[in-house]
């Protein structure tokens, strides 16, 4: 009843917000002369403040035009390339020259934990300039009709292998913080079936593998909590009239309830300034208010099967680390890994997946040459900056370029890719497939629902000044070590990139 209930508050509010939207507009008209008074701005920023505050925020776009390859700015447009009823795959499309030599091409497994594939626009645009960019868009679970069937953590990854043999051999994979668990998964089960569509490297970015290493009150509270908890907390049905109307999911507007818990404190601030710098016309401080809250507020149902396995998988039991992870039934080896070239990737401050966690892979991935294997420790970042910032543009985006031109020749087809090697009918739309009207991980909010959240999750880690600079990161101890070898810079890929890798 609180999904059915939530929806027809929401249906409530909608003529006050229209009056909200009409009032803003009449007091913000320039040719309105009270506009220009304190007192114009004071009851246009009441109006705003109301509609942001009660409104359901709909999917992001990227709203990535353009680029710089080689010194040149060239066009830039996202297609939709390959599709199903829970993901799409989203190629930046570059105008580049004829004859032109071709870039990598990286695929980045976006989380599907709460917020859309939008939550990594930053990571797309420090990669665009060095290489062809895909990136996997979650669809919104409510959206999906339940004739669709159901979608599990190995449906997560039968998707990832779909994408990574549509996309063809020598691919660099890129699982950002979830998604590193179902991306190694992936890349065992290919590797042992001696698959040649397998990726040339995979890069983990501040990923769960191994919770049980250094772990964060997020990894503690899943934990104590147990699965029957969240089963029974948060697991809702999709009310009519969406298109998913009848599946089981937790809910995107729990998550955010969640989400804004655990810094409640801040988030009242950060909208009292709002209001504040509308009053003092300070358009530039209340639009990067609006740019975070945007993509903050703007949240996705999960299925209920994938969320609940996710948890007791990875969070409760350590399936993946102990060994005892399995796709279909069948228990998946990370020893079988060996062609694929691996690069891990933590934040010195980050509270969501410890330091150390990502690191793990190295241990179960034994068999991977010790010269195809680099783990970097990014000191002053906390989780979003691990794949988000100034930080990630200026030190971490350059290592994962280099890398991928390191290794990238090494991995050999050992076998011609069958046309056929992509279902056909994988390339055809879904049924019903709607547009769904900052750390990102589902099992935090679902934990912040008992009153017990972690300060500090809305951690940011450095973003160089933009938006998310609202919210301070939690001071933290370096740990871990540092097996990177001397910083890489921009322009020794550069460099790289003109005398052919």
């Amino acid at each position: 009843m609180l999904y059915e209930f939530y929806e027809w508050n929401h249906a409530v509010l909608a003529p006050f917000r229209a009056v909200a939207d009409a009032t803003k507009a009449i007091y913000q008209n320039p040719m309105n002369p009270i506009s220009h008074t304190e007192m114009g701005r004071t009851v246009a920023a009441m109006a705003e403040l109301f509609e942001r505050t009660t409104r359901i925020y709909g999917k992001p776009s990227f709203d990535l035009h353009d680029t710089f390859v080689d010194g040149m700015r060239v066009p830039v447009a996202d297609k939709v390339v390959w599709q199903k009823p829970f993901a799409q795959l989203l190629h930046f499309e570059r105008a580049l020259p004829e004859g032109r030599k071709p870039d990598p091409r990286f695929l980045i497994v976006a989380p599907m934990s709460g917020h859309y594939a939008t939550l990594l626009r930053g990571t797309v645009e420090a990669l665009l300039p060095y290489g062809e960019i895909y990136i996997t868009d979650w669809q919104d679970a409510r959206t999906v009709p339940v004739s669709a069937g159901r979608f599990d953590l190995d449906s997560y990854v039968d998707y990832v292998i779909e994408m990574l043999r549509f996309l063809g051999p020598g691919v660099n994979v890129i699982g950002v913080c979830q998604p590193a668990v179902p991306v190694m998964m992936a890349v065992a089960r290919m590797e042992e079936d001696e698959d040649p569509c397998h990726p040339a490297t995979m890069t983990l970015m501040g990923g769960p593998i191994d919770t049980r290493v250094n772990p964060t009150a997020v990894n503690k509270l899943a934990k104590d909590k147990g699965i029957d908890w969240f089963r029974q907390n948060v697991i809702m049905k999709v009310p009519f009239p969406q298109p998913g109307f009848g599946r089981s999911v937790y809910p995107g507007f729990l998550q955010l309830t969640g989400f804004m818990s655990m810094n409640l404190d801040r988030h009242l601030i950060a909208h009292k300034d709002f209001f504040w710098h509308l009053v003092k016309n300070d358009g530039d401080s209340a639009e990067k208010h609006r740019t975070f809250y945007d993509e903050y507020n703007a949240v996705m149902d999960l299925t209920a099967e994938f969320y609940l396995q996710t948890v007791e998988e990875v969070f409760i039991k350590h399936s993946l680390p102990r060994g005892t992870i399995t796709h279909h039934g069948k228990r998946l080896d990370m020893g079988k890994i060996r062609r694929t070239a691996l690069l891990t990737v933590e934040g010195e401050n980050d509270d969501i997946s410890g330091v150390g966690q990502t690191r793990a892979a190295h241990d179960l991935c034994k068999n991977i040459p010790d010269d195809m294997r680099v783990h970097y420790l990014q000191p002053k970042v906390g989780h979003y900056g691990v794949f988000n910032g100034s930080r990630f543009r200026a030190e971490i985006a350059p290592r994962i370029v280099d890398f991928a031109l390191t290794h990238g020749r090494r991995a050999k087809p050992t076998a011609p890719v069958a046309e056929e090697a992509t279902d056909a009918a994988s390339l055809q739309p879904p049924p019903v497939l709607e547009d769904a009207s900052l750390p990102e991980d589902a099992v935090a909010s679902a934990v912040a629902i008992s009153g017990d959240a972690p300060f500090g999750y809305l951690d940011t880690g450095d973003t160089g000044g933009e938006t998310t600079a609202t919210f301070d990161p939690p001071a933290s101890e370096p740990q871990g070590d540092n097996l990177s070898g001397a910083p890489i810079l921009l322009d020794a890929v550069r460099e790289a990139r003109k005398h052919g890798g």
